[in-house]
């Protein structure tokens, strides 16, 4: 059962709009996924903590909520019988404070109808249960021989439609530079759906409404859309940053060199500097993925690439060899 909208993001409940949205934006800080990498519940909270803001930053739904019309969800509540509440007619209260108990019954005499009436002066009784019972068998369409429904089970709420998820997988790059993807819901409705820029493996978006259809007057279920990044060749995702390996000729890392790196934004140039060893990292700030706290950044590590073997390429590495003062594996 989802919590109180109010509890999720930690206010009172005569706080303000901008004391609401203060408040978000502290949590959401604090339970964004990306700040929670290791807890697998990152997910679900941050989408609870949305959903609460969703309610609670429109003025008239927070007013559904505050009077007990919508549940913690954004969802209708069954309000019980309608009609028979203040100055309604047909039953309940009239005006002057008179009660009115309608009783309907079907009988040998066929249908009829009384009401008791109550000043609801002093020392006036309510009028007994079988009273209250006939009212609700008098709700109902009537079945042969006179029975009515359950008056116990009556006000049974009508189930609500079932909730679905659905898996959508997304190029890497499509995800991570933000995209419109096309999504088809079981019933053949497509819907296109934007994907934020950055977006995770396992970032869910809720489709209100988008769910299995429900009894008549019940709400339908929601669409969960779970998204699915498909890998990139190249690039590998580390939280908010991206790690690239990024092959580099023999002459590039001896003499140095300007080369073309690829990020998720474009290709920018790399300046190796002359004797540039193989393993070398660079660190290109702001090429990760967006976030909500700042984009990530992009790690290049530098991968030596042999040329072709050669009588040239084997007498320079045998007068490297015979030159050589120092063991590259001292140090383990």
């Amino acid at each position: 059962m989802a919590r109180d909208p109010y509890d999720v993001i930690g206010v009172a409940r005569a706080a303000s709009a901008d004391e609401i949205k203060r408040a978000f934006r502290k949590k959401a800080k604090a339970l964004h996924p990306d700040a929670n990498q290791k807890d697998p519940k990152a997910q679900d909270r941050f989408s609870e903590l949305n959903n609460a803001y969703e309610i609670l930053s429109d003025d008239k739904k927070r007013k559904q909520f505050d009077r007990g019309e919508i549940d913690a969800e954004g969802k209708p509540k069954f309000t019980g019988f309608e009609g028979h509440g203040a100055g309604r007619p047909g039953g309940g209260f009239a005006q002057g404070g008179e009660t009115i108990f309608e009783d309907f019954n079907f009988g040998p005499g066929g249908f009829r109808r009384s009401s008791t009436r109550s000043t609801g002066g002093q020392g006036q009784k309510p009028p007994p249960m079988d009273d209250f019972f006939d009212i609700l068998s008098g709700m109902s369409s009537g079945r042969a021989g006179g029975r009515g429904f359950d008056p116990f089970t009556a006000a049974e709420p009508k189930p609500a439609g079932e909730d679905i998820t659905l898996t959508i997988k997304v190029p890497f790059l499509d995800a991570a530079r933000g995209s419109t993807q096309r999504v088809v819901l079981p019933s053949g409705e497509a819907l296109d759906l934007k994907i934020p820029a950055g977006t995770r493996e396992g970032h869910r978006m809720r489709l209100r409404g988008k769910g299995k259809p429900a009894a008549l007057g019940r709400p339908a279920g929601d669409a969960y859309v779970v998204v699915a990044v498909e890998p990139h060749p190249a690039f590998k995702v580390d939280g908010k940053d991206l790690r690239l390996d990024l092959p580099v000729a023999l002459d590039e890392a001896i003499l140095g060199a300007k080369v073309r790196a690829p990020t998720i934004d474009g290709e920018v140039e790399l300046t190796l500097p002359p004797m540039t060893s193989s393993g070398k990292t660079f660190r290109l700030r702001g090429k990760g993925l967006a976030a909500a706290d700042g984009a990530g950044d992009l790690y290049v590590t530098v991968r030596i690439v042999l040329p072709e073997p050669s009588a040239d390429l084997e007498g320079f590495a045998r007068l490297l060899q015979d030159r050589r003062k120092s063991d590259p594996r001292e140090t383990l």
